[in-house]
């Protein structure tokens, strides 16, 4: 997994509330191969997300309140991770949406509506954002909360069994211990 220290980049706006998963990447592109390059199928359906002004190139996805709300797509997490976003800011997340991003690499921030509000009525296509994860800030002025493992996961660029593996001295000590 790609580590995630701190990022600087162009923010696409989704100012719409409740985009779900379905939204996000259609059904029929579930049973592709993770090997896909699923990129391709974001926002598929209403591909005007993406072309309305010139974001090309974002890394960053501010968007209103519940995105990725609906039926649990770890595809949806692929598809925007494989276009190149790196993090997406909003008021509230579908629950399986933001776990499933957490363990692939995509840093969803929760932020006051208020502050998300402010921040698309200033996004252009030029605006870009900034994120330091280990001091949980977005522009250097507002806080995020983020679970210590997910953190450490994150900015040592560990998935989940990366991290296991990097435990196996101390597994084997604890198993060594077990069996006496």
């Amino acid at each position: 997994m790609e580590k995630f220290k701190k990022l600087e980049a162009i923010a696409l706006p989704i100012p719409r509330a409740n985009v779900d998963t379905d939204q996000i990447v259609p059904a029929r592109y579930l049973k592709k191969p993770r090997t896909d390059n699923f990129g391709e199928y974001l926002f598929r359906d209403l591909r005007h997300v993406l072309d309305e002004g010139n974001y090309a190139g974002a890394r960053i996805v501010v968007a209103g309140r519940n995105f990725a709300c609906g039926s649990s797509r770890e595809q949806a997490v692929w598809c925007l991770f494989d276009y190149g976003v790196r993090a997406v800011i909003a008021p509230s997340f579908g629950d399986i949406f933001y776990s499933n991003s957490l363990k692939n690499g995509l840093l969803p921030i929760v932020l006051p509506e208020e502050t998300v509000l402010k921040m698309l009525s200033a996004l252009k296509p030029e605006t870009k954002i900034s994120i330091d994860l280990e001091k949980q800030k977005v522009n250097d002025s507002h806080h995020f909360d983020i679970a210590p493992f997910a953190k450490k996961c994150l900015v040592e660029g560990l998935d989940e069994i990366d991290f296991t593996l990097s435990q196996s001295a101390r597994i084997a000590e604890f198993e060594k211990g077990y069996r006496q």
